[in-house]
């Protein structure tokens, strides 16, 4: 009745070779004894079976961390991801590190090569060297031989044989309290106590890129990354989702291919990367393969629902889901059961971001899905669902209603991917009407996003396909499409007024009042440099938004009436009324995009006026928030225009700065936007001096912002940079180009421009002039920040003229207003100008000129005005009556009303007694009245102190 029992070979205590050991078995005897006490190998703690590693292990130090401290605290850890991603290597790397954790040592249990579920257990007892016993299940062997060593298994691939692993590992651990199991699998094992780790996959430009040089130099020993195919080398570890299986077998490619060819073929990953190791098992030596083993372990239901997925591009949420992929074959109760079935193979990725879950394929594995889609009978119904759906996503932000349009518009961005393939799909059908809806809902993201470069292609592309024949394109899509695009355009400064207007005229024939209105606010925002034209369409349209009700419409209405308040008429009143009403509604309905924008406008207002310090304040609070919103086009505009203000306030180096961060995302919007940043850095070159970098900058500027209208509502630098490098004749022309083309407050920055110019050619009396109406107009609208620049150059003026009491005056008012405002002068000009002091300071004594450069900086930056304006030459007026008199005799009158005497008056105007009695007897005579109590009655009741 006896037998023996092979308990296989083993290192035995003070023998100096491994044995094979038998056990006498008898029914009458104990045949249960612990574990044999083995010879351990010369500094090793218990024994190790991890297959060797013919290549080096690349970065994961991170991941490495984090599995060690997990199993040091479970005693089940299932490593689960992507097939592909690592999770092997991974698991062998983190056992060899925690080896000597383990007096016991390690076992290797590799279920590749399994499918018979009965082999399991087997083969870990090979893996220990247990051999078969007759009668015995190798269950109880592993337990008798295990029972308490401190142990650690590794269960390598169990996601073919999920259930044999569960049964395997239950029963392991429940008898084996020092063994831990350290699995691998691409979905979870499901066990009790089981903690699940999702290997990730590798960062795109660290250790993604290290193992792509890795393995290239395995397959061509002279590679490397360097500068020339470093970008390639990225984007394929990007493209590859920074899986290491398709990075290795894309860095093999190396023999035949460069960095830049393997990307290109990656559009047919498939085919591409293959070739793996021939010792591997077969799903591991190609990506198809990898993925099919995948596909293979799915039931009906989840092969329905993953290649379904394929038609989405991105990621998507779940209403999409169950919206696109359901039918007659999946009904929406089973979506969700079913996706987290794939989930929890590593076939799709959930992720929780803003508190919402969105769901993704990685992009090899939406490849095959999508492929698999192609191939089936489903792939056409599919595909209408997904444009149906994306469609009627994007018709919301036509219509924001009680959703806040910031929330509509970070939806509508997180889905762009698949907006584009809805586009796409309804051109492939040639179905221009679908694509040009689509175009035309987006608009708000076109505009608040940075991307209306894209918005204006999707749009050439959708009218080309409506001029096809045969195209069926309703006449309300058509007049969307054309004002659109005319819209779009502007902000690229491409000429396209005359498309809006035909727009317009489609729209009036439909009778459709929210069309009409979209329509007209195209032309008006079109038509922005010129107010005159403007004007008429936004009134209209304000006045259709306001009967609708339409509260979104009426602030991007409010907005462009604000714009072309500024730029094109030079009324700050108007825009700030305008501005502010169109903030406040932005809010009200949630548009941040056009609350930017008002609130853009609004900053403007204290820089004319010559508050730097309030206005750098609001640009810098407005381009931090569109940072955080990346809202490109108020990312580009709010640097430009803080690089202006400091390079007004002195701070040129850091303006420039700021400028450069500008400059890829304007060229991402457009030409004009490029030249408006360009135009910036070069203020800011003249602000600091730096001739070479301003020319630089204008030309650039130049070039882009061309002879187009809307260059006309831009503060350009050409003129300015000429003066600088003594180039008087092309100073001259972009001057005189600049006053030709100038339109509201930027006239007055062309006409200060003309004066500097025309005091450097030596021609006083057109510099007085346009010194003279520049000022005017800056009085006129209110615009401050050019006042400075302006009384200096009065003050040269009158210093020619021989005025040098009125030179030292002015130099000092000038002084006495930045000094207040904070605006510097530029430094290109500081020679000029300290050249011009020194010699009204020589022709007068130190005494005078210091008592004339006091007083003119005791005046208010309004009584400067009104100082430097008395002295301009006679204008033509009527011989008598009012109109006739001078600005100095209305001077004069205005505080005699107030009371004063002569000795007072002159001491406010720094004229002398005398001077004031000869402009009392031209008022006099002028208007009809003998004294000065007759004039102080009449001034006080026309209002002539006002």
């Amino acid at each position: 009745d006896a037998w023996l029992t092979d308990l296989g070979t083993h290192a035995l205590r003070d023998l100096p070779r491994p044995e094979r050991v038998v056990q006498l078995c008898h029914p009458d005897l104990c045949n249960e004894f612990p574990p044999l006490r083995k010879r351990e190998a010369p500094g090793m703690s218990g024994t190790q079976h991890l297959p060797a590693q013919l290549t080096s292990f690349v970065g994961r130090a991170t991941e490495m961390d984090d599995v060690r401290s997990i199993l040091a605290q479970s005693r089940l850890v299932t490593l689960t991801g992507a097939g592909g991603v690592g999770k092997t290597r991974l698991a062998v790397q983190v056992a060899a590190s925690v080896a000597s954790d383990y007096a016991d040592g390690i076992c290797y249990v590799d279920l590749a090569p399994i499918t018979d579920p009965d082999l399991v257990p087997v083969t870990a007892a090979r893996t220990l060297g247990l051999p078969d016993q007759p009668g015995r299940s190798p269950e109880k062997s592993l337990l008798q031989v295990i029972g308490d060593r401190h142990m650690l298994m590794v269960l390598d691939n169990c996601e073919h044989l999920l259930d044999a692993s569960a049964g395997l590992a239950t029963a392991l651990l429940a008898a084996c309290p020092r063994l831990k199991a350290l699995a691998t699998s691409r979905e979870p094992i499901g066990v009790s106590g089981e903690v699940i780790w999702r290997v990730p996959s590798l960062s795109f430009e660290g250790d993604a890129g290290r193992l792509f040089e890795d393995r290239a130099r395995h397959a061509c020993p002279d590679f490397c990354v360097n500068d020339d195919n470093a970008a390639a080398v990225n984007e394929i570890c990007r493209r590859l989702d920074g899986m290491p299986l398709a990075i290795e077998l894309a860095a093999a490619r190396v023999r035949a291919l460069s960095p830049a060819e393997i990307l290109a073929g990656l559009q047919d990953r498939f085919r591409l990367l293959t070739g793996g190791s021939r010792t591997a098992v077969r799903r591991q030596q190609t990506l198809q393969a990898s993925v099919d083993w995948s596909y293979a372990l799915l039931t009906e239901p989840e092969r329905i629902l993953f290649r379904r997925f394929g038609v989405f591009m991105g990621g998507f949420d779940l209403d999409a889901c169950r919206e696109v992929v359901c039918d007659e074959d999946l009904a929406p109760h089973q979506v969700l059961d079913v996706l987290a079935l794939l989930i929890d193979k590593s076939l799709v990725i959930a992720e929780t971001v803003g508190g919402a879950t969105r769901y993704r394929l990685l992009e090899t594995i939406r490849q095959y899905a999508q492929e698999r889609l192609s191939e089936s009978v489903e792939a056409i119904a599919v595909r209408n669902r997904h444009r149906d759906h994306y469609t009627a996503m994007a018709a919301a932000l036509d219509a924001p209603g009680e959703v806040s349009l910031e929330l509509l518009l970070d939806r509508a961005e997180a889905d762009i991917d698949n907006l584009r393939a809805a586009f796409a799909w309804s051109r492939e059908n040639l179905d221009a009407d679908s694509a040009l809806q689509l175009a035309t809902s987006l608009l708000p993201l076109w505009l608040t996003r940075g991307l209306p470069k894209e918005g204006s292609d999707w749009l050439d592309l959708g009218l080309a396909d409506a001029d096809i024949g045969g195209a069926d394109v309703t006449p309300r899509a058509m007049a969307r499409a054309l004002a659109d695009k005319a819209f779009l355009d502007n902000m690229r400064d491409a000429e396209s007024l005359a498309r809006a207007q035909r727009s317009l005229t489609i729209a009036r024939e439909l009778d459709d009042p929210a069309l009409l209105a979209r329509t007209l606010t195209a032309c008006g925002r079109l038509a922005a440099w010129n107010s005159e034209l403007a004007r008429p369409y936004l009134s209209e349209a304000e006045t259709l938004a306001r009967a609708m009700g339409d509260r979104w419409r009426l602030s991007q209405i409010l907005y462009s009436q604000a714009l072309t308040a500024i730029v094109g008429a030079g009324d700050l009143d108007a825009a700030v009324a305008a501005a502010t009403e169109g903030r406040d509604v932005a809010d009200e309905v949630g548009d941040r995009g056009y609350s930017r924008g008002c609130r853009f406008c609004l900053s403007i207002v204290p820089w004319v006026r010559g508050d730097i310090a309030e206005t750098e304040a609001q640009y810098r609070q407005l381009m931090i928030e569109a940072d955080a919103a990346h809202a490109l086009i108020w990312q580009v505009n709010a640097r430009s225009y803080l690089c202006l203000t400091l390079a007004h306030g002195g701070k040129a180096a850091e303006g420039r700065a700021v400028a450069l961060e500008a400059l890829e995302g304007a060229a991402e919007i457009g030409r004009y936007q490029e030249g408006v940043v360009y135009a910036a850095l070069a203020f800011a070159a003249l602000a600091g001096g730096d001739v070479g970098g301003a020319v630089d900058a204008s030309e650039a500027a130049r070039e882009r912002f061309g002879d187009r209208p809307l260059a006309a509502t831009t503060t350009k630098p050409s003129a300015q940079v000429a003066l600088a490098r003594g180039d008087l004749a092309s100073a001259r022309r972009f001057a005189e180009e600049d006053v030709a083309s100038a339109v509201g407050w930027f006239t007055v920055e062309a006409l200060t421009t003309r004066a500097r110019v025309a005091l450097a050619e030596n021609e006083p009396g057109q510099a007085e002039r346009d010194a003279h109406d520049a000022l005017t107009r800056a009085v006129d609208t209110g615009i401050h920040s050019l006042v400075p620049d302006l009384l200096e150059c009065l003050a040269r003026l009158s210093h020619l003229a021989g005025s040098h009491l009125d030179a030292a005056r002015l130099f000092g008012a000038a002084h006495a207003v930045r000094e207040r405002t904070g605006i510097v002068r530029f430094r290109v000009y500081d020679a000029d100008y300290a050249a011009s002091v020194d010699a009204a300071r020589r022709a007068l004594s130190e005494k005078e000129f210091d008592d004339a450069w006091a007083a003119g900086a005791a005046l208010s930056m309004d009584e400067a005005i009104t100082y430097a304006r008395r002295g301009r030459g006679e204008r033509k007026r009527p011989p008598s009556g009012w109109d006739s008199l001078t600005p100095a005799e209305c001077d004069v009158v205005r505080l005699v009303s107030e009371g004063l005497a002569n000795k007072e008056i002159g001491d406010r105007l720094f004229i002398s007694p005398r001077t004031v009695q000869t402009h009392l007897t031209h008022v006099y005579g002028k208007l009809g009245l003998t004294s000065r109590m007759q004039l102080a009655q009449e001034a006080s009741r026309r209002s002539v102190a006002d």
